[in-house]
């Protein structure tokens, strides 16, 4: 059994989370339609349908879908060229970590509080990964 790296770990729980994103948003559609809160053709583009909550959850899976390419391909730079030693795999955990609790804060509320939480986990995101494709230039040379 061959040993994968934990930024690939990282990188396909990122991917999950974004699955279970969406099946989060299906769920609250399948309830709605069967108690009768929702008609099946109501969830059309342009429609209003669903509770604040449920725009937040909305938003959040939007927000994972909108950074995972990015992400992607951080990583996967990281690992082909090389660079995926314990520090880049470590900053990749803390990548996806970082992502799950900013989607739940998103989804818990949108206070000023809830924001100024969700920013700084946003921010811990980019931090790492601009030091991840740091660790990568400087691999190859280029620093």
């Amino acid at each position: 059994m061959s040993m994968v790296p934990a930024c690939i770990v990282a990188l396909t729980l990122y991917a999950m989370w974004a699955m279970f994103l969406v099946l989060s948003i299906g769920a609250v559609r399948v309830h709605q339609v069967a108690t009768g809160k929702a008609a099946i053709t109501s969830f059309t583009p342009g429609t209003q349908h669903g509770s604040e909550s449920y725009w937040r959850l909305n938003r959040a899976h939007m927000n994972v879908l909108e950074n995972l390419p990015i992400f992607a391909a951080i990583v996967l730079a990281g690992v082909v060229s090389g660079a995926a030693d314990t520090t880049f795999n470590g900053l990749a955990v803390v990548v996806v970590c970082a992502r799950a609790v900013q989607s739940l804060i998103h989804i818990a509320s949108g206070s000023a509080g809830a924001i100024n939480l969700r920013f700084t986990a946003f921010a811990v995101q980019i931090v790492c990964q601009f030091w991840m494709a740091w660790l990568i230039l400087q691999n190859a040379g280029v620093f």
